[in-house]
């Protein structure tokens, strides 16, 4: 096993120098994060590009050297602490161009892959799909479904990719993205900048065929498969966050529009109608126009065929600014219609302290981070006592540890997302939550997540 790891590892390090250094993938990276579309405005690496170039190298040829005498899970270990030099590096780009720079990272491979087994503690099943782990990489990350399997390898439970709009839209004017460090949050505008649902299909597409033929040729088979975790993209779930069209005079049909050309590659689809940077999205949250709306895509949905395992669970992001009548509409909905999950919650469009003192905060835009977790957690609290704990809950917001991951799933939550805490943390930040939250549920006493679910409330 040992040997086998020695030369897995060692070819991974070479072919990750070999793409490092090439000129041809960083290239076409710098130019597409170029605001020109002629001549990149860096036609070479800048001094924080090298140092970020260098810290990587010297890691991969430790890597190299290490791998010679550890087993695969050791060096697997090494490699997510590794990430924790280079991630800071990332700190000295433009929030975008780093955002970037990290999904290339992740598409191309050059990130970790995680080959040790979660604990069994952590598993569980939603929908009727099997989930390694509950902690799940929010949409935002991955837009445009372009690194799914890298990020899926990162040993998320699931990911969710989008949000997607039908047509290619650039979103609002840079710059959009705003980094408070030290209250570790992020302002965002970016106002569904997306590729549209062509390219997004094409790419899911791709997977899954890639998928296929893996299963077909023999690959991926054995006895044991289908009690393993996993969805249609492979091992770990994925979710397909849909949007609607900035310019768009019919947001149900966007919606539908998504569903029709999606839903075949999903193990679940969200119904986006909580972001504050789309102009009169967030008037889709009322009772009747958010119950009009899901009616319309459950039957676009419904009215697809589906095989054995019946058609993708469709789930609703709402907003953490609501008022308690307008989460009690919310419920009252998703009761009826038989919604299978709300995801609480997306970005606040306010500055709770101590983020009010900070300059940057009279950015416009949704704040995520730390200063959300209080806020979304409240929500989460008073959802899951609203739908009496019969609708799966995602929650999201503000999560950075696996305490902050284990207080969303006693106050409701059946699994939980983040983003922000993943792009200060780095790819380090997903084993150490995953081994605070097995350290939490054991100290209190439970055998498993479901176990822990919604406990603050009995």
């Amino acid at each position: 096993m040992a040997g086998r790891a020695a030369t897995s590892s060692a070819k991974w390090a070479r072919d990750f120098l070999l793409k490092r250094v090439s000129p041809n993938p960083l290239g076409g990276a710098i130019r597409n994060c170029s605001s020109s579309s002629s001549t990149p405005k860096v036609p070479h690496f800048s001094k924080k590009g090298r140092i970020l170039t260098g810290a990587t190298i010297g890691l991969a040829i430790a890597g190299g050297a290490y791998v010679s005498t550890a087993d695969e899970a050791t060096f697997c270990g090494w490699l997510f602490s590794a990430t924790k030099v280079v991630n800071p590096l990332f700190a000295l780009l433009d929030a975008e161009f780093a955002h970037k720079l990290a999904v290339t990272a992740a598409s191309r491979g050059w990130v970790p892959r995680e080959k040790r087994p979660d604990p069994q503690i952590l598993g569980l099943e939603v929908w009727g799909r099997k989930f390694s782990n509950p902690i799940g990489l929010a949409a935002g990350f991955d837009k445009n479904a372009e690194a799914t399997e890298g990020l899926l390898g990162l040993g998320f439970g699931f990911v969710e990719v989008g949000s997607v709009t039908p047509v290619p839209q650039e979103g609002n004017p840079k710059p959009r993205i705003f980094r408070l460090r030290e209250d570790g949050a992020i302002i965002n505008r970016c106002g569904f900048n997306s590729e549209g649902i062509v390219v997004v299909a094409k790419r899911l597409g791709a997977q899954h065929g890639k998928r296929m033929l893996a299963e077909t040729s023999g690959t991926s088979s054995s006895p044991s498969d289908e009690a393993k975790p996993g969805g249609k993209s492979g091992p770990g779930i994925l979710g397909v966050n849909l949007g609607k069209n900035k310019t768009s005079e019919d947001a149900a049909a966007d919606y539908v529009q998504g569903v029709h050309n999606l839903s075949q590659y999903a193990d679940y689809l969200v119904i986006n109608v909580s972001s504050p940077n789309t102009a009169g999205l967030r008037m889709l949250q009322g009772r009747k126009q958010l119950k009009d709306l899901v009616k319309k895509v459950q039957a676009a949905r419904d009215e697809m065929q589906w095989g054995d395992d019946g058609p993708p669970p469709l789930l609703v992001k709402i907003a953490p600014d609501l008022s308690r009548g307008e989460l009690e509409d919310i419920a009252a909905v998703a009761l009826a219609l038989k919604l299978d999950g709300l995801i609480i919650s997306n970005t606040t469009v306010s500055r709770p302290d101590p983020v009010s003192n900070n300059p940057v905060a009279t950015e416009t835009g949704g704040l995520s981070g730390k200063p959300l977790f209080n806020l979304s957690t409240n929500m989460l609290r008073e959802m899951y006592t609203l739908t009496r704990g019969k609708i799966p809950l995602i929650g999201c917001g503000g999560v950075s540890s696996g305490e902050d991951a284990y207080k969303k799933i006693r106050a409701g939550a059946t699994l939980v997302q983040l983003y922000t805490g993943f792009a200060y943390g780095g790819p380090a930040l997903i084993p150490q939550i995953k081994e605070e939250l097995v350290s939490c549920l054991e100290r209190d006493g439970f055998k498993s997540i479901q176990e822990a679910i919604g406990a603050d409330h009995r």
